[in-house]
């Protein structure tokens, strides 16, 4: 069967999720990657690894979670019983990277043999591009007081970043795709082409895995086909956006943070049910932002708080409009949680919203009355108005953590994986990442803040200055994700800062509908934009070669 019938048979058909994965088990490809994993296995050979990093690289790892655990609890024990001293810089640096982003407690001193008796890296070691590359992979994984593996980052990225400049370097585009895009803060979906061109050079399996990564793209892009014709469907019947026609109706862009956290097929009611979530964030910041008086922004932000229909009904139509929808939607989400794993968290949610009006309510009167607040005390409001405590509780509940007791107060603000995934996207949201195209905003940034606190400091070094936070934080998410937290595997946590990066991954491709603004570029795994969601969306189809 060829991929065009496999896309035409998929996007025709009604099957759930299961059915569509069915046909990938069927394929000989799926058969022979999975048969040679388990040879690996029982081979206890380096060649387990190089596919596993393969079949993650190509996004397709939900297909063959057993194997790869088999295989990665194999290379744990291995390692703890000191059976890979002898490893090479490139099968030592790729051990532990799948590893510990697999949460596997490793210890960086095991790229401690690879230094000399100074204590920096050898010298020799400047000659093995694919084992610096490898090297600087899984420096991306440092936590924080982890001196070797910053050193580890340091050094390799100066000698890769060199490389890149040799015009007789065979591998110079390849370094500059893994400086540019490391994987553990990449998506695999976006980059899997790459890959498969530039990194993937061995012969073994590589036709199988493409195979397998092209079939699965044509059963992913039919099932996110279906997901975003009832998103769309769903928001044109909400009619919100009518009511609120200044504020942003971008449904098809804020939906690409659940395709990336959550790209196990199976998840498929969680991103359409997440989708609402931060469907009303905007909404409701938008509200804030370009629409309400102080005065009004701070009889609704109590109502929200109190949940009291009462309380808004002197306030304009579109003001009500948005309270009934949040207040409907709130309950929506609360019965479905309920229906699907025992509980209603209906109570804690609503703090949740409450929590956000109230910093979007702070930040309405730091504006209104012309206050500056210092980096602190903007950064700590920060981390609420970017929307990521009010998500991450959203999913924890969809998901069904910690069974029907939800043992976690989720609403904690303590809570250090929650903070860091928030001040992340903040600050890099206030580097201008993430801001839509033609889009003013009257807010405040981290950097005018900065800028305050330090007379006489550049945009530049202020910029410098921020640049260095969202490093630093990230080293701290990269303990919270290896260590014991609220958040399980079927949520790709560490994907959850990159939001406002996805379009520098993006393939420049249209919509075909001939009236997207110029800032959607959408990639070519997700259906593009509707103009009449009542005819159905039109979808941009890329060219099968």
């Amino acid at each position: 069967m060829s991929l065009d019938q496999i896309s035409t048979m998929l996007a025709a058909t009604n099957w759930s999720v299961a059915e569509k994965k069915k046909t990938i088990y069927k394929e000989s490809a799926f058969k022979k990657i999975s048969n040679a994993l388990m040879k690996s296995y029982r081979h206890e050979s380096l060649e387990g690894l190089t596919l596993v990093d393969a079949i993650q690289r190509l996004g397709i790892e939900y297909y063959f979670k057993g194997e790869i655990k088999a295989i990665l609890d194999q290379q744990y024990l291995k390692l703890h019983v000191g059976a890979e001293h002898s490893a090479a810089l490139n099968e030592t640096a790729l051990r532990f990277r799948l590893l510990r982003q697999e949460g596997y407690c490793v210890s960086a001193d095991m790229f401690v043999k690879f230094k000399n008796e100074n204590g920096t890296f050898r010298a020799e070691l400047s000659e093995d591009i694919q084992g610096l590359m490898s090297l600087f992979e899984a420096s991306e994984l440092r936590v924080e007081a982890e001196d070797i593996l910053a050193e580890a980052y340091e050094y390799s990225r100066q000698v890769l970043d060199v490389a890149t400049w040799n015009p007789h370097q065979s591998l110079a585009s390849v370094i500059g795709h893994t400086l540019k895009h490391p994987h553990h803060k990449s998506l695999a979906k976006f980059t899997a082409e790459n890959f498969l061109s530039d990194f993937y050079n061995r012969k073994s399996m590589k036709k199988e895995l493409t195979q397998l990564s092209e079939k699965d793209f044509y059963m992913i892009r039919a099932i996110y086909k279906e997901e975003l014709h009832q998103i769309l469907s769903w928001w044109e019947d909400l009619g919100l956006f009518k009511k609120m026609n200044f504020a942003r109706n971008r449904p098809v862009k804020w939906y690409m943070w659940p395709v990336a956290m959550l790209s196990d097929p199976s998840m498929s009611d969680v991103r359409t049910e997440i989708i609402k979530t931060g469907a009303l964030i905007y909404i409701i910041d938008d509200l804030f932002d370009n629409f309400g008086t102080l005065d009004d922004l701070v009889v609704f932000t109590e109502a929200v708080n109190r949940w009291d229909f009462n309380m808004v009904r002197h306030l304009p139509e579109c003001m009500r409009v948005c309270f009934k929808t949040l207040y409907d939607i709130t309950a929506e989400i609360g019965q479905h949680i309920s229906a699907r794993n025992g509980f209603n968290p209906t109570d804690t949610i609503r703090k949740m919203w409450a929590n956000l009006c109230n910093a979007y309510l702070v930040e309405a009167r730091w504006l209104n009355s012309g206050y500056m607040p210092s980096t602190e005390v903007y950064l700590k409001n920060g981390m609420v108005t970017s929307g990521v405590p009010i998500v991450l509780a959203h999913l924890y509940f969809l998901l069904g953590e910690d069974g029907a007791d939800c043992k976690v107060d989720i609403s904690n603000d303590s809570l250090s994986i929650v903070n860091n995934v928030a001040i992340i996207l903040r600050l890099w949201n206030d580097l201008g990442g993430a801001k839509d195209e033609n889009e003013d905003s009257n807010d405040w940034s981290f950097l005018d803040s900065y800028l305050n606190e330090h007379k006489g400091s550049s945009v530049d070094s202020a910029r410098e200055h921020v640049q260095q936070m969202i490093s630093d934080k990230w080293t701290r998410l990269n303990e919270d994700y290896i260590s014991p937290n609220p958040f399980s595997s079927p949520m790709n946590l560490s994907q959850s800062p990159r939001g406002p990066t996805w379009p520098s991954q993006w393939p420049k491709e249209r919509c075909q509908c001939g009236q997207c603004s110029s800032h959607q570029l959408l990639p070519q795994i997700l259906p593009s934009c509707t103009k009449n969601s009542s005819a159905g969306p039109s979808f941009f189809v890329p060219d099968s070669g």
